[in-house]
């Protein structure tokens, strides 16, 4: 397929409406052999994406590094590359929470460091992994009061915000990055950096999705004030939307509450009434707002990517926009795709 492709806010930076989401080749909770890995990353080429996005989280530096050897056998200088700053992964062969969520992943551990030394630093640690002399986005990773509790977001916030920011900003400046912004699973932090720097685009996983459209309210309209660019990533809102409402059905990387199985159940069944896909719908959902540049689904395997470009082929009445709506079950202001 050829994907269209969307500038980032008013940088020249560019991306194709659909891209590649790299959490998966870090072993997240299941291990992709290193064969598997790279022929992942060149049939998702092959594909047509030409935007993809890692982090040096995912995996403690597994999927950068996966990222990097296959760039190797493609024009990477072709390509929208995305990676993130925020954490510094360093040796550590000891027991780990974050080792449960990613499969015998490198002897590393990942320190969260929002200072302007330490993004400066994850900016060059990334490139070496890469392999590349270039990032073109660059995203401050994991900040939010959900993701380090109330209490110990305020002080890591105002050091990103003093000193991570700064780094972006100067790396920006210099040339040495294209776009700047957050990677994060909340809307509302992304709102709140709003007011502390000037930024061009955030990556919102699982925040605007068929399920949840709360974004609505105060955020993506500012974004439309400001060109600011989204990118969507966990449009499956980590598995449910693909899976449906099945027996361990995870939402938000937990099993899936009652009330989320219940709405998922009752939005798959007016896509059934239409003879569409759960994911299809969920795929092409968020490209629709003026907003979101691109949509970076992750995939584990070969076979996955497949059912994603297959699933994007598929026809979308507009009518099931018009039920979903009418039903309840998806905001009346919500932007919706036209026929087909």
């Amino acid at each position: 397929m050829e994907f269209a492709r969307r500038e980032i806010g008013r940088t020249g930076v560019e991306v194709s409406e659909y891209g590649f989401g790299g959490a998966p080749l870090g072993n997240l909770y299941a291990p992709v052999p290193e064969d598997e890995a790279r022929a992942l990353l060149l049939a998702a080429y092959e594909a047509g994406l030409r935007y993809f996005d890692t982090a040096p989280y995912y995996g403690f530096g597994l999927s950068e590094r996966r990222f990097g050897d296959a760039f190797r056998q493609l024009p990477w200088q072709e390509l929208t590359v995305s990676t993130k700053v925020g954490r510094l992964i360093r040796p550590d062969r000891g027991p780990n929470p974050d080792r449960e969520k990613f499969i015998d992943a490198a002897p590393f551990r990942s320190d969260y460091d929002y200072s302007y030394d330490g993004v400066m630093r994850s900016h060059e640690d990334s490139l070496q992994r890469l392999g590349i002399d270039r990032v073109d986005i660059l995203f401050l990773h994991d900040i939010g009061a959900v993701t380090h509790g109330s209490e110990a977001h305020p002080a890591l916030f105002k050091q990103a915000m003093e000193g991570g920011y700064k780094a972006l900003d100067e790396l920006r400046r210099n040339g040495d990055v294209g776009a700047i912004g957050l990677g994060v699973n909340e809307w509302q932090v992304c709102e709140e950096a709003m007011d502390h720097g000037r930024w061009d685009v955030f990556l919102l996983a699982g925040r605007y999705t068929l399920l949840e459209q709360t974004a609505l309210d105060s955020f993506l309209p500012r974004c439309e004030r400001e060109e600011v660019s989204i990118v969507i990533g966990g449009p499956f809102n980590s598995g449910i939307l693909a899976t449906g409402p099945v027996a361990g059905a995870t939402y938000d990387y937990e099993p899936a509450p009652a009330e989320i199985l219940e709405r998922t159940r009752r939005i798959a069944a007016v896509c059934e009434a239409h003879g569409v896909p759960l994911a299809a719908a969920a795929l092409r959902f968020p490209l629709t707002h003026p907003r979101v540049a691109s949509v970076i689904p992750g995939a584990a395997a070969v076979s996955h990517l497949r059912r994603n470009m297959e699933l994007l082929e598929r026809p979308i009445p507009a009518e099931l926009w018009s039920d979903l709506k009418t039903e309840g079950l998806l905001r009346a202001d919500s932007p919706v795709p036209e026929a087909g």
